[in-house]
């Protein structure tokens, strides 16, 4: 049995049919380019919204990253907002990185890289992480990606995660809490998702 063609599958099988659509990033309306086979490919996904709303702007400068950014709505929001920081938009869905760095293009942004996780050097920490993460890879490959991730923040830095409540939200915060040491808050709840704030890891 061939298996399931996920948003997060390295190499969608869905063709790769690129379409225009119009949407409002950082305050302003922008066309960019989307295609089967990424996350909510017809519009900027309710959850997303919810975070860009409860969101503070990101630091002027140093290294940012879009955990999980899709055709990137997250990414070029940063990118927009903060031209002199460097974007990272991380995914392990080729076909989306494509996308973003075709949409950094027509938008101008030469501040973003968008790359395979390996692909970010060890060395970087970040000031800022945005992510509506890919819940439905399932709890524990989660639970890796955000192990993985979360320790990159810099000493100062803030994560700000959006998690639908019928997801699993709540208990992501207490794990992020209790097994992961991280000082994590809910920062806003709208929708049915959550918007959670993390920042430094706590003493062990």
């Amino acid at each position: 049995m061939t298996a399931p063609d996920h948003y997060f599958t390295a190499q969608p099988a869905a063709p790769d049919e690129r379409r225009t659509i119009t949407v409002e990033l950082a305050g302003r309306v922008v066309t960019v380019q989307t295609a089967g086979g990424v996350f909510s490919p017809d519009h900027v996904d309710l959850g997303t919204r919810v975070l860009l709303r409860e969101v503070p702007d990101p630091p002027s400068s140093g290294d940012l990253l879009d955990l999980g950014c899709g055709w990137g709505p997250l990414a070029l929001t940063m990118a927009l907002l903060s031209p002199s920081a460097r974007v990272w938009a991380v995914d392990v869905n080729e076909r989306a990185l494509d996308l973003v760095r075709v949409n950094a293009v027509r938008l101008g942004l030469a501040n973003v890289r968008a790359v395979l996780p390996d692909e970010v050097p060890d060395e970087v920490r970040f000031v800022a992480i945005w992510s509506n993460p890919p819940i439905r890879v399932g709890k524990d490959a989660l639970h890796d990606l955000l192990r993985r991730w979360l320790p990159s923040l810099s000493p100062d830095g803030e994560a700000w995660l959006v998690v639908g409540r019928n997801l699993g939200a709540d208990p992501l915060q207490h794990w992020l809490a209790d097994k992961m040491g991280v000082a994590v808050e809910r920062a806003a709840s709208a929708k049915g998702f959550r918007v959670l704030r993390a920042g430094l890891l706590l003493p062990t």
